[in-house]
């Protein structure tokens, strides 16, 4: 009984002793974590240990690292499963495997990975192609247990010249609203490839239906921001049913001049332009219509074409506002953008005398588009 228990004391003494603990890294290889977003939703995060150029003896690797600390190819690492019958990549960094994680489906160099983690490894070559590789087995010591069967991607890219860095790293050197580009970077050399995310947009509009269906959706001014969002990105029936939500949703909605307007410019994305104008007709006369909003949807007219329209918007801003400075400011824009720049110059010069001391920055604009109408030029 007693060599029993000596001998399971034993073999506990062993597991414990072979378990790592928590002590400061000697020298280098240092564990790092970084994510990228693309977008909101979707990201990229690698999880790996940094080597740096200057070795644990402090003596400096420079020129010693790739091909030679990092060998070119695949080799047999004379442990585990890595033989020379059986080579294995190198492990993207040191010490335990390097993993790369990819929240939803995306692409690499344009080919496409599911949405997980993977055990990220590479091929340096002398010459040619660096092969990038992408193992569905993530959880070993570095690349001693790689298996090629376990492969979900492989792609080739292009090794460049690189600033020096003394600390192996990732990075995220080009970010797109659909993509970036990963680097990893070390010594002298940049290992790029990029990553995109081809169904971002309906990644991200189902993430703002899940929002408003909770705690985010007790808001007209979330709805108006959702519909703002959908119409950006072309999915103009969803951006009607959001900004219909934001102005009348029950408990919710608010029927203002911002949640109209938000309404009548997606129905201008649609093409229905007279809908359009007759929600903002309604508009002009709610709550949220200063003489500062009123002056911009007067522009948004000119902008459009509308001009006539405009004009009509710049008398009612200006009669309903008293002949505040701006609303006289966009009287001369109605009356130049209708070619009538008589009456665009008389309104001109009473904003300038009108304009009060906190305006001044405006100055310089006003004098220079006096100088326009007093040539028949127009300063729309």
């Amino acid at each position: 009984m007693k060599k029993s228990v000596l001998s399971i004391f034993a073999l506990l003494v062993g597991v414990m002793s072979m378990a790592q603990l928590s002590t400061p890294p000697g020298g280098g290889n240092q564990k790092s974590v970084v994510r990228q977003y693309i977008g909101a939703v979707p990201y990229i995060e690698i999880v790996y240990n940094s080597p740096d150029v200057t070795g644990p003896n402090g003596q400096s690797r420079e020129g010693q690292i790739w091909g030679a600390l990092v060998p070119y190819g695949f080799n047999g690492l004379g442990f585990g499963l890595s033989t020379q019958d059986n080579p294995s990549p190198w492990r993207a960094g040191a010490n335990q495997n390097t993993t790369i994680e990819f929240s939803h489906n995306m692409t690499v160099e344009g080919k496409e990975i599911k949405a997980g983690i993977y055990g990220f490894h590479i091929a340096p070559a002398e010459e040619g192609p660096w092969t990038l590789i992408f193992s569905t087995d993530y959880n070993h010591w570095g690349s001693f247990f790689y298996k090629e069967e376990n492969d979900a991607l492989r792609v080739e890219v292009g090794a460049v010249e690189n600033e020096f860095t003394e600390w192996l790293t990732y990075e995220f050197i080009d970010r797109q609203p659909t993509s970036t580009t990963v680097a990893l970077k070390w010594e002298n050399k940049s290992i790029p490839f990029k990553v995109e995310v081809p169904t971002s947009k309906g990644i991200h509009l189902a993430q703002v239906q899940s929002e408003l269906n909770n705690n985010l959706g007790f808001s007209f001014a979330n709805f108006q921001a959702a519909a703002g969002y959908a119409q950006g990105v072309g999915e103009n029936e969803k951006a009607l049913e959001w900004a219909e939500a934001a102005i009348s949703a029950p408990f919710v909605g608010q029927k203002n001049f911002g949640t109209l307007q938000t309404k009548a410019g997606v129905l201008t994305a649609m093409g229905k332009t007279d809908e359009a104008m007759k929600v903002m007709d309604e508009a002009i006369k709610l709550d949220g219509a200063t003489a500062g909003a009123l002056h911009q949807y007067g522009r948004q007219l000119i902008t459009a074409g509308e001009k006539e329209k405009a004009l009509e918007i710049f008398k009612y801003n200006q009669k309903t506002n008293d002949g505040v400075w701006p609303t006289n400011y966009g009287l001369a824009r109605g009356y130049s953008a209708v070619g009538n720049y008589k009456a665009a110059l008389k309104y001109l010069k009473i904003a300038k005398d009108k304009m009060p001391a906190n305006a001044a920055g405006n100055l310089p604009f006003i004098e220079q588009n006096i100088v326009k109408l007093e040539k028949g030029e127009d300063i729309n």
